[in-house]
């Protein structure tokens, strides 16, 4: 099983990119009901998400593309574009919900529980917060002109190009040495 990808700096980007080359191939990643609930986990929403259904899939997919798109056009040029405004009513209407509920056990272990309302209005309430900060204008899209993942830029020198070293970042680095290592054959001939 693939793992996900958590790279952005913020808990709703990174669910934003569980839509990979939103320009091209158009990869989801979120296909099944089981995928959502090992988003979950593996963001360390919820210890136990139980079983999702696919009314679940569905409200978590309409969050993420929710929060793409206002992400990606805020702040709004014009608030009377249908699309900008069911995804705010979107993100606001989940944020209303109530966050995972957090306990410590005698031992000082910390248990997380909920289900998906606890987990769209934990994911909602990250977008709203990024949404109405100074983190914002630090956000970026990877400079791969086939990947549309979006990161905060939290680097000192603010020159981050790519979603992750892993993903993009190795994949140009190599890209570039080899052509260079070709530009050079080429010379020597």
């Amino acid at each position: 099983m693939d793992e996900f990808v958590f790279v952005s700096g913020r808990l709703c980007l990174d669910l934003a990119g569980t839509k990979l080359w939103r320009r091209g191939l158009r990869t989801e990643l979120l296909t099944s009901p089981s995928d959502v609930s090992r988003w979950i986990s593996q963001a360390e929403l919820l210890d136990d998400p139980g079983p999702m259904d696919t009314r679940g899939l569905e409200r978590v997919r309409r969050l993420r593309e929710a929060i793409y798109t206002l992400v990606r056009s805020w702040p709004p040029g014009d608030p009377s574009d249908a699309e900008f405004g069911d995804a705010l009513a979107e993100v606001n209407e989940a944020a209303r919900l109530p966050p995972p509920r957090h306990q410590l056990d005698a031992s000082g272990r910390l248990t997380r529980t909920g289900g998906v309302d606890e987990v769209l209005g934990a994911v909602a309430r990250d977008a709203v917060d990024l949404l109405s900060s100074a983190q914002l204008a630090k956000t970026k899209e990877c400079a791969n002109p086939d990947c549309t993942r979006l990161f905060v830029d939290v680097s000192r020198s603010g020159a981050r190009r790519w979603c992750g070293m892993a993903e993009c970042g190795n994949k140009h680095k190599a890209a570039s040495y080899r052509k260079r290592k070709k530009q050079q054959a080429v010379m020597e001939v």
